[in-house]
């Protein structure tokens, strides 16, 4: 499967069906249709406008959607997104509030690099914004960055965090979602050995697959039956000639797609046919709680090759961050080394991509931790998705998680007003330090 053809033919298919949508809604729709005393044509107008919306979907980055904020004088203010770090398979970015005093609590978000954008992180955004200045790691989708900028795999993934938790400083509050947790962990170990002062201030991990072993689920029991070959061959493809990155390996978004729609084909098959019911009916919106949702679960994106068969095959299968044996530019990672990072873990009861027990598994790897700087949360009935986007984390699991923010508060202050000192060419009085670390 690995050629162009291959992934042409993807894009020619979902292309096609597109059209066909667009082609069915503007047949059903015509003004004659009007005349005949029959549902076929209200169906086909219906059937091909949640097609075409649906397949148009799929090549589209959603927007943030996040315009303002209403802070503390009850004024709304403009939310502005900046670039920080630029990079070629991700930037660092802000959440910028206009004309709002910077908040204490300073929050990155490092987001997931598993078939969807950062974006799917939008409520979580939202939720945060009010109370912290959030920043969020932004990966770009594969297809659209040319061969010549080389290869993007977990060593990389995990120093481009370092390079992120460099560029904000010690006081930052890193929370990590799903995908990324063992290697955001792994990237703290990295800093706590390299450059210590450099060490963000909290770190909480949420529903992330520290230890894929410690509890099964289909995702774990996939990784152990597949080979390494079988994968290559039946995932990756080669990117086609209409995007930059042509020529460039990945595992196609459209493929990671079908994968998602397979596990539960039967709710996603009644969604869309209820869908198109409502449309027909006139019931739907252009914003209704279908579209909202689709529109950002339909929105794929290619990873490159490497990133995914090194994730697979390092993390799952290996169990080299579980082991305590990741190795990242040729240094040997040791989590033990972390000893001045207050860690949390979360997970929720009824999480079926990362069990309980996969995440919580980070504490004990922290042996240079002390138990006052480590903390756990299990969110009962929580669902993989509700515990860091749904009800669950905006009713109990955000109030936690700034609380943990606000405990640990003003610990790595010393070291943050030297980094901003040194960046500025200043030097720090020392009572001005010890100032900042009271």
């Amino acid at each position: 499967m690995r050629y162009m053809a291959t992934y042409d033919l993807m894009e020619t298919i979902r292309n096609t069906n597109q059209w066909l949508g667009a082609t069915a809604a503007a047949m059903g729709s015509y003004p004659a249709t009007a005349l005949f005393p029959s549902p076929v044509f209200q169906l086909m107008a219906a059937w091909g406008e949640v097609t075409e919306r649906s397949f148009h979907r799929m090549v589209v980055k959603p927007d943030w959607g996040i315009t303002s904020v209403v802070a503390e004088d009850g004024r709304d203010h403009v939310v502005q997104i900046e670039k920080l770090v630029e990079r070629p398979f991700g930037d660092l970015i802000q959440f910028k509030v206009l004309g709002r005093p910077e908040k204490a609590r300073r929050v990155m978000l490092v987001a997931p690099m598993s078939g969807h954008y950062a974006t799917l992180l939008h409520s979580t955004v939202a939720s945060l914004l009010p109370d912290a200045e959030v920043y969020v790691t932004d990966w770009h989708n594969a297809r659209d960055i040319p061969v010549s900028e080389g290869k993007f795999d977990v060593e990389d993934y995990t120093l481009y965090l370092v390079d992120f938790m460099r560029h904000l400083g010690p006081d930052i509050n890193v929370v990590a979602v799903c995908q990324p947790a063992p290697l955001t962990l792994a990237a703290t170990a990295y800093l706590a050995e390299i450059d210590p002062e450099a060490q963000p201030q909290t770190l909480t991990l949420i529903g992330g697959p520290i230890n894929p072993d410690a509890a099964a689920t289909d995702v774990t029991d996939f990784g152990r039956r597949v080979t390494m070959g079988q994968l290559e061959e039946m995932a990756i493809q080669r990117v086609g000639f209409k995007y930059d990155g042509a020529g460039r390996m990945v595992y196609p978004g459209l493929l990671q797609l079908a994968g998602f729609m397979s596990m539960n084909s039967e709710t996603h098959s009644k969604a869309f046919a209820d869908q198109i019911t409502r449309v027909a009916k006139g019931e739907a919106s252009d914003h209704d709680k279908h579209n909202r949702f689709y529109d950002e679960y339909l929105a794929v994106m290619d990873m490159t090759a490497e990133f995914y068969l090194s994730t697979v095959e390092r993390l799952f299968k290996n169990g080299e961050i579980a082991k305590n044996e990741f190795i990242v530019d040729g240094h040997r990672v040791d989590i033990g080394k972390i000893t001045d990072v207050a860690v949390k873990t979360v997970e929720g009861t009824k999480d079926d991509i990362t069990a309980p027990g996969q995440c919580i598994a980070a504490l004990d790897m922290l042996t240079g931790l002390s138990d006052d700087k480590k903390a756990s949360h299990v969110e009962e009935g929580a669902g993989h998705y509700g515990i860091f986007a749904g009800k669950s984390w905006r009713t109990n699991i955000r109030p936690l998680v700034l609380d943990f923010i606000d405990q640990n508060a003003g610990r790595h202050a010393a070291q943050a007003a030297k980094r901003k000192a040194a960046k500025k060419g200043k030097p720090v009085a020392v009572k001005a330090v010890k100032k900042a670390a009271s």
